[in-house]
């Protein structure tokens, strides 16, 4: 089989924002990257399925030239390939990243065979739009499908899971097919020293993709209010045990 995923250069998870003074973008000096986890996610689906069936994985990203440290991370855990789409770091809305991966999809393709599979994570950990995978699937005409925690190859028919409230809903697509896939269908492995060398000396393919304007214009950003904690002392020394008895009883846990 001959696996695409897409992934995201995004801040990583927990890290403090901060904004340009002319909020016009993150500022990040001082920012820790990493991969959106639901694609982390997705890579490591992507060489499950390699390691089972056999083939290819090929990464590939829309970002700035730092975005080819992200790359390197998916070759570490066991992708093949990786291509950069490269830009000069400014946000692009989802309408003209899902076309510009759709061109880098089929320059690929004409390049070498089709992908049998193509995924994405169910949205970015920044931007969260939900639709950059549902986009490129409708402009390859491929049968897509969302919030994925579980695949299965079966011959030429890909079996995915979607987790609801009553248990699964399951989907059979026939291949070449679209999945957005969510955080928590597996456990992303870590790269051991070895991979982490042997992924810095990897070639990473770049091209420079045209952008074009898509239907969104950003006015400016805006940092979410910060939530306040308070911690109550209940008492010190045996004192307290009266009190962490109340507050047991008043949250019905005695």
């Amino acid at each position: 089989m001959r696996i695409l995923v897409c992934v995201k250069r995004v801040p990583a998870p927990g890290a403090r924002i901060a904004l340009t003074e002319d909020r016009q973008a993150v500022d990040a000096r001082h920012l820790p990257f990493t991969v959106s986890p639901h694609e982390e996610c997705a890579v490591e689906e992507a060489v499950r399925i390699k390691e089972g069936h056999g083939g290819t994985v090929v990464v590939m990203t829309l970002g700035p030239a730092e975005a080819e440290e992200q790359l390197r991370y998916a070759i570490s855990t066991g992708a093949d390939e990786a291509v950069l789409l490269a830009t000069d770091g400014s946000d692009w809305d989802p309408q003209a990243t899902a076309s510009t991966l759709t061109e880098g999809v089929r320059d690929l393709e004409l390049a070498g065979d089709p992908f049998d599979l193509i995924l994405f994570g169910n949205e970015s950990a920044d931007a969260g739009g939900y639709q950059v995978g549902i986009r490129v699937a409708h402009a390859l005409g491929r049968p897509v499908i969302s919030g994925i925690k579980g695949l299965e190859i079966e011959d030429q028919t890909l079996v995915a899971r979607r987790e609801t409230d009553a248990g699964f809903e399951v989907y059979r697509l026939p291949l070449p097919a679209v999945v957005a896939v969510k955080e928590g269908i597996n456990l992303p492995r870590y790269p051991t020293l070895p991979s982490r060398l042997r992924a810095k000396k990897a070639e990473v393919a770049t091209s420079q993709p045209t952008g074009r304007p898509g239907g969104l214009a950003m006015l400016r950003l805006d940092t979410p209010p910060e939530a306040e904690s308070s911690t109550t002392i209940l008492g010190r020394g045996p004192e307290a045990a009266p009190a962490i008895a109340d507050l047991l009883e008043e949250l019905g846990l005695l």
